[in-house]
């Protein structure tokens, strides 16, 4: 079997920067095992399989996402990259798309002001219950300013320099309680209202370089915080991504560019 595969740099406007995603164009799905087996080889964050419209379906495509380790629920980069995919290479002039999902149901990108947007579900931070009690210690920096939690842990510092020098213990991390942490803290930079980090390595995924479903937290927190329901993003990782964000109800409008690094085949 020969698979068509493209590797696109998603949340920058230039290659090697960003989160890079591979994107595998299918006429139907895959078992699960072998597209599982797909991402492991590729390698990174985030591996995104898509099919065509079904009956029913009302014109949204089907899209799945696995990292070398687990399929995911929703991951931002990766339907960035597809959408990029689709509008530039396979259906050119196309603006807006829309994805059917397993877990977070229907999902769009539009081309606006040149940045193409997501429309994804807003997952509002809360107290959790409880706090895994090695979570501050395997993050290796001082005490935050708060632990709240959604599907992840949302760790809130108040200095951006604390963020960016976090050295975490990746095998204590392993054990922690929910899918991944993300860290943030105000802005450091000109017109960037806040930064963050994502941690996730029993997910197959140690550091995310720029983490689109963690802005589906860190936007509810932060617009809520600010007082503003239009934000700027930097994901300081070491390859970095700008986004841009806004909170609209129960959904969070995500903005960044993409670039295509790569085009081949697969052979399975």
């Amino acid at each position: 079997m020969r698979l068509p595969v493209y590797q696109i740099d998603a949340f920058t406007d230039a290659v090697f920067g960003g989160n890079p995603a591979a994107v595998v164009p299918l006429d139907a799905w895959l078992p699960d095992a072998v597209m599982q087996a797909i991402a492991a080889e590729n390698n990174l964050s985030e591996t995104a399989f898509f099919v065509p419209p079904g009956p029913g379906d009302e014109d949204a495509w089907g899209l799945r996402w696995f990292t070398p380790a687990v399929e995911v629920d929703l991951c931002g980069h990766a339907t960035l990259a597809t959408a990029h995919l689709m509008m530039n290479i396979l259906h050119p002039g196309t603006d807006r798309v829309v994805f059917r999902t397993q877990k977070a149901g229907l999902v769009a990108v539009t081309r606006e002001q040149g940045l193409l947007t997501l429309d994804f579900p807003a997952r509002p931070p809360r107290l959790p219950e409880a706090i895994h009690p090695g979570l501050v210690a395997a993050l290796g920096g001082p005490a935050p300013a708060a632990i709240l939690a959604a599907r992840d842990y949302l760790v809130v510092y108040d200095d951006a320099a604390v963020v960016r020098a976090l050295a975490p213990d990746m095998a204590a991390l392993m054990d922690i309680d929910r899918f991944a942490v993300i860290v943030t803290a105000p802005g450091d930079e000109p017109g960037v209202h806040f930064i963050s980090r994502f941690f996730a390595p029993s997910e197959g995924v140690p550091e995310d370089p720029v983490t689109g479903s963690a802005h589906c937290t860190l936007i509810p927190y932060w617009a809520q915080r600010l007082g503003t329901d239009r934000l700027a993003a930097r994901q300081v990782s070491r390859r970095g991504g700008a986004l841009t964000c806004r909170l609209e109800g129960e959904r969070v409008r995500i903005g960044g560019q993409a670039v295509l690094f790569l085009e081949g085949h697969i052979h399975i």
